[in-house]
C-alpha cells in the first residue's frame, strides 16, 4: 500500500506524525520517534505568555529547533500559542528564521467575556492569520477547537487567506474542582479513541470543500483509529498519547498495521482511501447532516433495532 501523503505542501512518506507535546521538546525522544519512521515532527507549543510573564526568553525553544533540524532528516514543523496579533507575528518570525520548515497556529482560547460575540471571537483568530500569510515564507496550519458557531464558514475563510492546513482538533483541558479546598484543580489527562468521533464528522464535512490540508488530533490510540481518521480525510495523523501510554515506537507499530489493514483490503494508496466517506463523496449529503442522528433516537425508542454484539 502507497502510503504518501501531501501536508501543508510537503510530501510525507506517510500520514502519522507525533503532535505537538513535551514529547518532541526532548532531543532523544525526538531521535526515537525519527527512528520509528516519523514523517514529520511538530515541536511543542511555544507559549507567548510565558515569555511575558515570566520574563522568559525565546532561545531555548530556537536552540531546540535548530539542533532537532541539524539531526533529523524529516519536516521540523513549529508551534506557537499566542495572545496578542504583535506576539504572534515577532515570535513566527523568529521560528522561521530558526529554519522550521512549516508553522502550527494553536489558537487556544477561551472567551469568557459577557460582551465578545462569537464573531468577534472569529475575526480575531482571522485577522492574525491573515498578518501572518502576509508575513511568512513557510506554510501554516491552523489548529483549532470544535466550539465555533460555525465551524465551516470559519474554516472556508481561513481557506481563503490561504492557511494551508487546519488541525483537528486541540483539546481544552477542563479544570475540576476540589470540594474540600474550594478551589479548581487541573489535571491532564489522555485523550482515548472516543474522542475521535468529534473529529471524525468534522473531517468528514471540511473534506474535499477546502483547498487547506486537514490533520487530525486527538482520539488516534490504533490503526482502525487512523484508518477511520483518513476515511473521513485526513491527510494527516498526529499521535501523542498513544506515544506517551506506550513510547515512540508505537507510532511505527501503528503504520505497520494500518498497512497491513490496507493490503487485507485491498487499498492500494491511501489516495484511494481519503475522504472515501466524506460529506462531499456522500450520495445523500441530508442523510449525512441528520440521517445518524434521527436514526439512533429511532433504535432507542425501538431497542429491537438495536443491533447486539
Amino acid at each position: 500500500m502507497n502510503l504518501s501523503t501531501r501536508y501543508l505542501g510537503l510530501t510525507l512518506p506517510h500520514p502519522f506524525v507525533p503532535g505537538a507535546s513535551p514529547l518532541t521538546g526532548d532531543l532523544d525522544t525526538v531521535l526515537r520517534l525519527e527512528d520509528a519512521g516519523a514523517a514529520a515532527i511538530v515541536l511543542p507549543s511555544l507559549f507567548a505568555e510565558d515569555i511575558e510573564r515570566y520574563e522568559t526568553t525565546i532561545d531555548r525553544y530556537l536552540e531546540h529547533l535548530v539542533r532537532v533540524k541539524r539531526r533529523i532528516a524529516p519536516p521540523v514543523i513549529g508551534s506557537l500559542n499566542g495572545t496578542q496579533p504583535d506576539t504572534w507575528l515577532r515570535y513566527a518570525r523568529l521560528i522561521e528564521q530558526g529554519g522550521a520548515d512549516a508553522l502550527e497556529l494553536n489558537f487556544y482560547y477561551v472567551a469568557t467575556a459577557l460582551d465578545e460575540d462569537a464573531g468577534a471571537v472569529e475575526a480575531r483568530l482571522i485577522d492574525i492569520v491573515a498578518v501572518l500569510k502576509e508575513s511568512l515564507t513557510i506554510p501554516l496550519a491552523v489548529k483549532l477547537s470544535p466550539f465555533y458557531t460555525s465551524l465551516p464558514h470559519l474554516a472556508g475563510e481561513l481557506d481563503r487567506l490561504g492557511a494551508n492546513g487546519l488541525v483537528l482538533f486541540n483539546r481544552f483541558y477542563q479544570p475540576d474542582i476540589d470540594p474540600a479546598a474550594r478551589r479548581t484543580t487541573l489535571q491532564l489527562t489522555l485523550s482515548e479513541s472516543s474522542e475521535l468521533l468529534l473529529r471524525l464528522r468534522w473531517l468528514a464535512i471540511l473534506s474535499g470543500r477546502v483547498r487547506a490540508s486537514l490533520a487530525v488530533t486527538g482520539g488516534v490510540h490504533d490503526a482502525v483509529d487512523a484508518v477511520k481518521a483518513v476515511m473521513a480525510g485526513a491527510d494527516c495523523v498526529q499521535i501523542v498519547s498513544a506515544l506517551f501510554r506506550r513510547g515512540p515506537g508505537r507510532l511505527a507499530s501503528i503504520r505497520r498495521e494500518f498497512e497491513r489493514w490496507g493490503d487485507a483490503h485491498g487499498i492500494e494508496s491511501l489516495e484511494a482511501l481519503r475522504g472515501s466517506v466524506s460529506l462531499a463523496r456522500c450520495a445523500d449529503p441530508a442523510a449525512f447532516e441528520r440521517g445518524n442522528y434521527v436514526q439512533l433516537l429511532q433504535a432507542h425508542h425501538n431497542p429491537q433495532d438495536v443491533p447486539v454484539g
